[in-house]
């Protein structure tokens, strides 16, 4: 009889304990690609916690009330009815049970019941228009979807930056988005919510990062050939780095003028856009900007509104005569809810 060769089944079994290990350390780090986030099972703020904690619920419903009844269930019912058990009756007339009856019935009702309760109670709690509770003053973000790229403004700074969002650590941020093009949807899973941003319309999102770190954001909704390249880093810094931060780009970043919004709204992912500015390649491929002013988001809503698919490079200047900079709505369209 062949038994085959020791040292092939030995190497067979150490390539299955191999991957055994794999899988389970894929498991552990599900949430984590190197030092950047990447899911809400790894959360990196009070709204990916929440969002971690109804999941957690949901599941425990659905396993507490539909997995292990089926497991249990199905094993009682093969040692039941199994072949020549003496303790089955053979009732060919048996036509109703009350109590089968109301356990077949009771099941899914306490399913659906608490299901219900759990998304109702989180869908207002996590509401992405919601301001979070904080004693600290919320930071302002226009957010600004181009193919394929987003446009990070922080109107009271200044400053503007695409590949990058940047946001203090312990501090609200209230972003405001919209579409310079098609409809898109911005997602940065280890913060917490999603929400669209269309042409014409303004979406409101709320978010905070506890910890500093780097978490992975994105476009979920396809626009072309460059979605898969339409990723930003969200970097939580501390309060001290952020202010740092500002001060570097207001320093090195190049003027949000004319050409460069021209170049901004063509069709392009960042390193074409990069080449395009004629700048060089910066390490994570990210493009900051100077002289950034709150008259560029309603200007683009407004254009965008018109029917036009990208403003008009000198709307800025022409609202910046007629709306203040630090208005915190200035002059923009009614909200619409998105989420």
């Amino acid at each position: 009889m062949n038994i085959g060769n020791p040292c092939a089944r030995m190497q067979r079994w150490k390539a299955a304990a191999s991957v055994s290990s794999a899988c389970v350390s894929a498991l552990m780090i599900a949430g984590c690609s190197g030092d950047t986030h990447l899911s809400f099972l790894d959360p990196q703020g009070p709204v990916a916690s929440a969002q971690r904690w109804h999941f957690v619920e949901a599941l425990a419903v659905l396993v507490v009330f539909v997995a292990i009844p089926v497991f249990v269930l199905t094993a009682w019912f093969l040692w039941r009815y199994r072949y020549g058990a003496k303790s089955s009756r053979y009732t060919p007339k048996w036509n109703f049970s009350a109590p089968l009856e109301i356990a077949s019935w009771a099941g899914p009702v306490v399913i659906v019941v608490l299901l219900a309760i759990i998304v109702w109670r989180d869908t207002h709690a996590l509401d992405p228009y919601k301001p979070l509770a904080s004693d600290q003053p919320a930071l302002r973000v226009h957010v600004i979807g181009y193919d394929w790229k987003w446009l990070f403004i922080y109107p009271d700074q200044g400053i503007a930056s695409i590949g990058v969002f940047a946001l203090p650590v312990g501090r609200p941020v209230a972003m405001q988005l919209t579409s310079a093009t098609v409809m898109q949807s911005l997602h940065i899973p280890a913060l917490g919510s999603q929400i669209y941003a269309m042409g014409g319309m303004v979406t409101q999102l709320h978010l905070q990062a506890d910890r500093p770190g780097r978490s992975l954001g994105k476009n979920n909704m396809y626009n072309g050939n460059g979605f898969h390249q339409q990723r930003f880093t969200a970097v939580a810094m501390t309060p001290e780095g952020f202010n740092a931060w500002v001060s570097k780009v207001r320093s090195n970043g190049i003027a949000l003028n004319e050409h460069t919004l021209k170049v901004i709204s063509q069709r392009s992912t960042r390193a074409e856009l990069i080449a395009a500015l004629s700048l060089p390649r910066s390490p994570g491929g990210n493009v900051y900007f100077s002289g950034a002013t709150a008259a560029l988001f309603p200007a683009v809503v407004k254009t965008t509104m018109g029917g036009t698919m990208v403003a008009p490079a000198n709307a800025p200047q022409e609202l910046a005569n007629t709306t203040a900079p630090a208005a915190r709505n200035p002059a923009e369209p009614a909200m619409e809810k998105e989420q």
